[in-house]
């Protein structure tokens, strides 16, 4: 049966595989940068303090900061709006349909966790774990794309659906291992809002602005209560009308207009500031220690191995069933696109280290196995249509 794809899961691919081929104009480009002789100035650039503070209000956060807490909050909010569309009308709205990018991305994140963690326990770096745990949707989609119409639409439908999960996943691991210092009483405020909005929806408000001004406030509560600020835009997401999903519903309007603005600005920008890393003399060693093997092995070798290994059980057990376009090998290809990290592996890592020759550290080892990982799957997809087309 031939796939059916609604227009906003096109409308999302499209952004986010064009969001990933500029993500990697704008990592080799910061990367550049940051090894020029404009090098600490453009560093420094980020960490220069803008805002304002009051009696009771207090907002003055470098621009890496505003930046990681406050444009990556938007960001959260598009996954969250898109997580919601999959669970009501999408791909993981049917149970048999959902099981199999559930268990691979359920395989996804464990097996690389585990890895880390054999790498890692007990010492500085243990808390790096959650590190090769996600997935990029932009840079892996940005893969799909250039291999084009040589990839099968339910591929790109299992891509999407698992790296949604892992994000969520990941999202889910901030949120509970990833506190700074807790505050009970700005985390009931930003939960008090959120009932608020939750009744606003159950009595049938659709006017966008009646949520996303309070979504503000609930952004600024959860930033002071030390839970990350980011998980506002998720909780957010899911307290915005659904309806039934058509283009008049306030979750397709928001989801449709933040398409672009993340894509092509949002994302770039976090790249730019978070991937201005300087090689050093010693940013080798970083690559073999315990924690840079911890995130390649991860990420090259975890994320391919769970996402096959917990298909094969999902489909061996009748859980679930492989589509009839899709092979092993291409499984196998997807499973090492997941091992493309970037955007939440280096979000995880500045929230998992106070070193910065830590997080530096962290941020090559990311990009090193993004990039081997991502270059084995593109082989092993284009390999694989090759030869199905040379057997017909």
């Amino acid at each position: 049966m031939k796939t059916k794809l609604t227009k906003l899961f096109m409308e999302f691919f499209e952004s986010e595989k064009a969001s990933g081929v500029i993500l990697i104009l704008c990592t080799l480009i910061s990367i550049m940068i940051a090894n020029s002789y404009f090098g600490k100035g453009y560093l420094d650039f980020w960490h220069t303090k803008i805002g304002f503070e009051t009696s009771g209000i207090a907002l003055k956060y470098s621009i890496e900061h505003w930046i990681n807490d406050g444009l990556m909050a938007i960001f959260f909010l598009l996954i969250g709006l898109e997580i919601e569309r999959e669970l009501y009308i999408g791909e993981l709205s049917d149970l048999k349909n959902a099981t199999l990018p559930i268990f691979a991305a359920v395989g996804g994140m464990a097996t690389p966790a585990l890895l880390h963690f054999l790498f890692n326990q007990g010492t500085e770096t243990q808390a790096g774990v959650g590190i090769p745990m996600a997935t990029d949707i932009a840079f892996a989609l940005g893969v799909l794309a250039i291999l084009g119409g040589r990839v099968p639409i339910s591929l790109k439908i299992f891509l999407t659906a698992f790296a949604i999960i892992d994000d969520l996943g990941a999202i889910a691991i901030i949120a509970i291992f990833y506190v700074g210092d807790f505050s009970l009483l700005y985390f009931v405020l930003s939960l008090g809002i959120l009932a608020g909005l939750f009744i606003l929806n159950r009595l049938g408000v659709h006017w966008l602005p009646f949520y996303l001004i309070p979504g503000i406030a609930m952004w600024y509560f959860m930033l002071q209560s030390g839970i990350h600020a980011t998980i506002a835009g998720v909780l957010l997401a899911f307290v915005i009308p659904f309806g039934n999903g058509d283009e008049k519903s306030p979750s397709y309007k928001l989801q449709h207009f933040l398409h672009k603005p993340v894509a092509f600005f949002i994302m770039p920008i976090f790249a730019l500031a978070n991937t201005g890393i300087a090689l050093t003399g010693s940013w080798v060693q970083g690559l073999v220690s315990t924690n840079g093997l911890g995130i390649f092995v991860g990420l090259v070798v975890g994320k391919p191995l769970g996402i096959a290994l917990f298909s094969l059980l999902a489909i061996k057990s009748g859980l679930s069933q492989l589509p009839n376009d899709v092979s092993w090998k291409q499984i196998i290809g997807a499973g090492f696109l997941g091992g493309i990290g970037f955007t939440m592996s280096i979000f995880i890592a500045l929230l998992a280290f106070g070193n910065p020759e830590i997080v530096q550290s962290s941020k090559i080892s990311i990009l090193i196995s993004s990039l081997v990982a991502g270059t084995f799957g593109f082989l092993i997809l284009s390999r694989e249509k090759a030869a199905s087309i040379d057997a017909t």
